[in-house]
């Protein structure tokens, strides 16, 4: 489900482009092709965490009672149904989040943390958030 939502925030890369704002993912594994296999649907760079650093010091996780969700189940059939097939290696249960970071003292200016498996950021919101972000970084990035 996560390459369904990494598609979603990759259609807003010619805004966030016009804006001078870059698009990142942070992984916590590279099983296999993993990070390979999920490249087409993510248009930004890729950083690798093996080590779990940003995903702070207690990840948040759901176990297999997880599959007990009915949120979960419907997350995968729509991602299923728009076309998204994951992987099933790998650890599998830490959940993900969406970031807006602005410049200096403007810390957060969006944090999406997912609930459960599959639960998507509104990327009209990431577009609101982007949007706070001085015009002086944006220019000072194109270059």
């Amino acid at each position: 489900m996560c390459r369904e939502e990494a598609a979603e925030l990759s259609s807003l890369k010619p805004q966030l482009d016009e804006l001078g704002i870059p698009l990142y993912t942070v992984v916590k594994e590279d099983v296999g092709t993993e990070v390979k296999n999920f490249r087409p649907y993510f248009d930004g760079e890729v950083f690798l965490d093996e080590k779990r650093r940003f995903y702070g010091p207690r990840e948040r996780k759901l176990g297999l009672l997880a599959f007990l969700r009915v949120g979960v189940w419907r997350n995968g059939v729509r991602a299923f149904r728009n076309g998204f097939v994951g992987n099933v290696l790998g650890e599998g249960f830490v959940l993900g989040g969406v970031f807006v970071i602005g410049q200096e003292q403007q810390g957060i200016l969006l944090e999406h943390r997912e609930i459960e498996f599959g639960d998507k950021v509104n990327t009209e919101d990431v577009l609101q958030a982007v949007r706070k972000i001085p015009r002086e970084l944006q220019s000072l990035e194109k270059k």
